[in-house]
């Protein structure tokens, strides 16, 4: 549940954003039939993701049908590319969260066990994550999961009111297209996998009957979110989501009848959503919510890749040039504007800022990435990685500055592979070394193998404040080429907005703390953000100014190790009345290398409403 004290988004019903015909692929990207570099940026992504994933809760902090849709959108890349390094985590989670839990623990609700809770429509996304890890290890224990959750599904089938349909809550208030969308999609999978089954074609047929009828699909063949009491659509925002959904559904019932109208609604509801009017601008695909001056929640980050995931299934399905030209103009777009150094990618599949970076869009455009891969996989691929992908450099005066950075080669095949790591810097900067060799011997798409490049960068006295470029490139023969680089910050001061991209180059540790958008940096629980600022090594004095609300605990540290509290709220604040511009002495708190370490957290873990975080300064003398 999100709190709506805390959500940015500004809602208004019933309004779409303008469409626009469909552009080229980004100048330089690689081209939809370019299997290796597709598989690179898939598996580059795809493991930025996974370092979210916490494994003692066994999901990513803190959002539970977030989760279950990320760990599917994970299943769909190991299922795409033959890596399969994933699957411990995906049953790891099934292990430690298939029981009962109070509320708080994983989700707003109490959790009832096998994964469902009054929320109906999340107890549905568990229940497609564990039929997708069934398809990728053929263990029957996730099917017959899945099967429970149905089940339980099953009772909120309620023909008393509107005719049919699944009830969004166990408090049976709202019928809606999502869950109606999982609803088919979930009993039409659960169908194509279990023999001689009768049963559940049934409730998907009767379900997809139902929702195409119930006026939800306005007339311009776009989904609306859900019907008013009456029974007639609200009319409430067009939402990815619920089109990706609807589509999904019709073809996964497609493949249990082969019914041609089937795909005949299927292309209606797709050629809307590309259509002039529906959900696409400038050729990128776009959220109601990533318009200017507007916000996604931590819900609606991920709504476009819900519907990338079933508009692959439709682009290999129907081999339509307009759905694969479609996948690989967000591919193309998502890799070239809407990832930084790190390989984060963002809320804004455009590169429009302000962007939002999290576990949550990297899920969501990673989805982009995985439909532009073969639907069979090539047999060898190549890519690359820079650690620390976004260091800062706060220079001393009058001395050249080191940073060491790593590059990673990552590669799977069946041949050894001869990689080439050409390094690049600024002018008058010096990168040692400039070429490199790494001899890499893959065996097979399961486990990609790696070998590793270490570069030291020398930062010329008196480089003036800003970002600066440091590029690696790995290239095998004429066919396999990938290029990293690492963005090197040079800062006096540390001086930015919490939930931009300003931040992110201090943000040493961010457990499990959340950002609802610009100047909205929070950690609640026992979750907590440390930021780090590496003065120089003629440091003196130093002091970090933190604008921050609610119920904080800040702490501070030369290591980030040992901590000293500095200062703790003992007041309940829940709605920000205690915000205020704090600055905190860290002269007698800086580590050996002149580094301080500031760390926010929760005096109230119990209520969930820990320190929030608007804006930091950081300086030094």
């Amino acid at each position: 549940m999100i709190r709506a004290a805390r959500t940015l988004q500004i809602l208004v019903a019933g309004a779409v954003l303008a469409g626009a015909a469909l552009s080229a692929p980004a100048a330089g990207a690689a081209p939809a039939s370019d299997g290796p570099a597709a598989t690179a940026r898939a598996r580059v992504a795809a493991d930025e993701l996974m370092s979210s994933y916490e494994p003692v809760k066994a999901w990513f902090p803190s959002s539970w049908w977030n989760s279950a849709v990320a760990l599917q959108t994970v299943g769909d890349y190991m299922e795409r590319t033959g890596d399969r390094r994933y699957l411990p985590q995906l049953d790891n989670t099934f292990e430690k969260d298939k029981g009962v839990f109070p509320a708080g623990y994983l989700s707003g609700d109490p959790l009832l066990g096998n994964f469902t809770s009054r929320a109906i429509d999340d107890s549905e996304w568990w229940g497609l994550t564990w039929i997708q890890a069934y398809d990728l290890t053929k263990n029957r224990k996730y099917l017959d999961m899945a099967v429970t959750i149905a089940e339980y599904v099953e009772g909120y089938w309620d023909p008393s009111t509107c005719g049919g349909g699944v009830w969004w809550n166990g408090e049976r208030t709202y019928k809606n297209a999502v869950t109606n969308g999982l609803w088919i999609r979930l009993t039409a999978e659960l169908h194509n996998r279990l023999p001689r089954d009768k049963h559940w074609l049934g409730r998907a047929k009767e379900g997809w009957n139902w929702f195409t009828a119930s006026g939800m699909i306005n007339s311009a063949g776009l989904v609306n979110d859900g019907l008013r009491d009456d029974c007639s659509s609200n009319g409430d925002t067009v939402w990815s989501y619920n089109q990706g959904l609807a589509i999904g559904a019709g073809l996964e019932l497609w493949r249990a009848t082969h019914d041609p109208k089937l795909l005949t609604t299927v292309r209606r509801l797709a050629d809307a959503a590309i259509a002039p009017g529906g959900l696409v601008t400038g050729g990128v695909l776009t959220e109601y919510c990533d318009a200017p001056g507007r916000t996604c929640d931590d819900n609606g980050k991920q709504f476009k890749g819900i519907f990338m995931r079933y508009w692959m299934d439709l682009a290999d399905t129907t081999h339509d040039h307009r759905y694969t030209a479609f996948v690989a103009q967000q591919a193309a777009t998502v890799w070239g504007n809407d990832r930084d150094a790190a390989d984060r990618l963002g809320e804004r599949w455009s590169g429009a800022e302000p962007n939002v970076f999290d576990w949550r869009t990297q899920a969501s455009a990673l989805s982009a990435l995985i439909a532009a891969v073969p639907s069979t996989p090539p047999t060898r691929s190549l890519s690359a990685t820079t650690d620390p992908a976004l260091p800062v450099v706060m220079p001393s005066t009058g001395a050249a500055t080191h940073v060491k950075l790593t590059v990673d080669v990552q590669a799977t095949g069946r041949e050894p592979l001869q990689v080439a790591v050409r390094a690049t810097a600024p002018s008058g900067w010096a990168v040692t070394p400039p070429r490199s060799t790494v001899l890499l011997r893959p065996h097979g798409n399961a486990v990609p193998v790696h070998s590793s490049v270490q570069l030291d960068v020398t930062i010329p006295a008196g480089t003036p404040d800003g970002r600066y470029p440091v590029s690696a490139t790995a290239t095998s023969g004429s066919q396999l080429s990938f290029s990293t680089r690492a963005d090197i910050l040079i800062a006096n001061t540390a001086d930015f907005d919490t939930g931009t991209a300003a931040e992110t180059p201090w943000l040493w540790d961010a457990d499990g703390s959340q950002s609802n958008g610009v100047q909205n940096r929070f950690a609640d629980g026992h979750s907590y953000f440390v930021y780090r600022f590496p003065f120089p090594a003629d440091t003196t004095t130093a002091s970090a100014t933190l604008t921050i609300d609610n119920e904080f605990v800040v702490q501070v540290s030369g290591d980030g190790q040992q901590w000293t509290t500095v200062a703790t709220e003992t007041q309940p604040f829940h709605d920000g009345e205690n915000k205020l511009a704090r600055t905190f002495d860290l002269s007698a708190h800086l580590g050996p290398d002149k580094a301080a370490y500031v760390r926010i957290s929760d005096s109230f873990p119990d209520d969930g409403w820990g320190g929030r975080v608007y804006h930091v300064t950081a300086t030094h003398d």
